[in-house]
């Protein structure tokens, strides 16, 4: 380990970099869909329960499920190889997208990407756990989820500009194709990491301390049983979920929101979202990590209380944003709406790592995932899509929408905040030392 580059901070900075960059690529390519599905509804005859499940369920059920075998694999096989190539498959699923002609066929390639995409995000947190010290972890993690943002920013900013010029066909082949490339970036300059090596450096000085005997391989069921015997985790699982259900049925749904109720053009609906989710994502999720890093040496109870305190403020919002009668006011509502909802993952995913070993890490990242995936990407889209179409004869297309959107982000976040008071009381004593 004496001669590892990882006990280079540039080198450690670098990983984290290129692992966010594909982290990038995973929602691009996961969320391009959201600014695409106008021009895919109309062309393909889609009801919004059909738009729900492209953007959410048929990609949910296989990312989350997949996550968990994956990412226990990844414990054993090297998890920048397991990114690598999950990471090729999607990319390459993706462009085939514009190859779709029917709903089928476009169900069926997204649940391709799904699977691909389960690959990514676990074995990714690993490592980011193994070669940063615990007091910078949350930081880290979060830097890493600003990719959902950046990731947003590039699908609306430049899936808005060329489906505007060249339709939603080619679209998904500009944007598929260089995350290919991008996967022997990964595969040839990343080198697996030393197992805890983060442990064994100060968050300061980068010095390493004692070297301790390497941590046996456990069993996949012995990491679920520790994480299911942590009361804290159960309720950062639900709360999480419960969130993500607000997020991303209300997320994909924003473009064709814009679209019906404000008559947007797609290119124009594309940029705007792309800064304020886009830019400003990445600056709540970079906050929260700073944040939560300094707040936690207080105790870890805070990795919970300051997301909690953040959706609480997006309750109001969420009915000045989505009543506004004009886009002005509700883009003043937007902005500070998805600011404050984008500080929960960082803390989250810090929280959980401190509650389990060093070889249990991805597993218990997929864990996380498996559950607020398949809630809450899982129905959260097909639930507002679904509620839109039964209320569409009573309200119109535009409101039918509005008020599906207003009624599930209520419901979802207040319930989150719940779970995630619930868990503050316990995490201080189930962290691991």
């Amino acid at each position: 380990m004496s001669g590892s580059p990882y006990l280079k901070p540039a080198y450690r900075w670098y990983v984290l970099a290129l692992l966010t960059l594909v982290y990038t690529f995973n929602f691009i390519d996961r969320q391009v869909v959201v600014i695409l599905q106008e021009q895919i509804r109309l062309e393909l005859g889609l009801m919004d329960w059909q738009l729900g499940m492209l953007s959410g369920f048929a990609f949910a059920i296989f990312y989350s499920v997949l996550g968990l075998p994956i990412a226990h694999f990844s414990e054993r096989a090297g998890r920048k190889r397991v990114v690598a190539v999950a990471l090729a498959f999607w990319s390459a699923m993706t462009a085939l997208s514009g190859l779709a002609q029917n709903f089928v066929q476009l169900l069926l390639i997204r649940v391709g990407v799904g699977v691909g995409e389960a690959g990514g995000s676990p074995p990714s947190h690993s490592m980011i756990s193994d070669i940063f010290p615990r007091r910078r972890r949350a930081l880290a993690l979060s830097i890493f989820s600003m990719g959902v943002y950046f990731g947003y920013l590039f699908a609306y900013s430049l899936g808005g500009w060329v489906a505007e010029d060249f339709g939603w066909r080619m679209t998904y082949v500009v944007v598929g194709l260089p995350g290919i490339l991008l996967a022997l970036l990964v595969a040839f300059t990343i080198k697996e990491p030393p197992r805890g090596i983060g442990e064994q450096l100060t968050a300061s000085t980068g010095i390493t301390r004692d070297i301790q005997p390497a941590e046996p391989n456990p069993a996949f069921r012995d990491t679920l049983v520790l994480l299911w015997s942590k009361k804290s985790f159960r309720h950062i699982a639900l709360a999480c979920s419960l969130h993500s259900v607000a997020g991303y049925g209300v997320g994909n749904f924003v473009p064709s929101f814009l679209i019906r109720a404000h008559g947007m053009a797609i290119g124009e609906v594309g940029w705007r979202l792309a800064l304020i989710t886009g830019v400003g994502g990445a600056l709540g999720v970079l906050l929260s990590g700073f944040l939560a890093d300094r707040l936690a040496r207080r105790g870890a109870h805070w990795y919970s209380l300051m997301p909690s305190i953040a959706l609480i403020l997006t309750l109001p919002l969420t009915l000045l944003a989505f009543m506004a009668d004009n886009t002005g006011r509700m883009f003043m509502a937007y902005v500070p709406y998805a600011v404050l909802g984008a500080m929960w993952l960082g803390p989250s995913l810090a929280a959980t790592h401190s509650l389990v070993g060093l070889r249990q890490r991805a597993v218990a990242s997929a864990v996380l995932f498996f559950i607020l995936n398949l809630i809450g990407l899982g129905t959260g889209p097909l639930i507002i899509g679904a509620l839109s179409d039964l209320m569409r004869p009573d309200f119109g297309d535009a409101d039918a929408l509005r008020y599906s959107i207003i009624g599930v982000a209520l419901v979802a976040k207040t319930w989150a905040v719940a779970h995630y008071l619930l868990a503050a009381r316990t995490l201080d004593k189930d962290v691991i030392s």
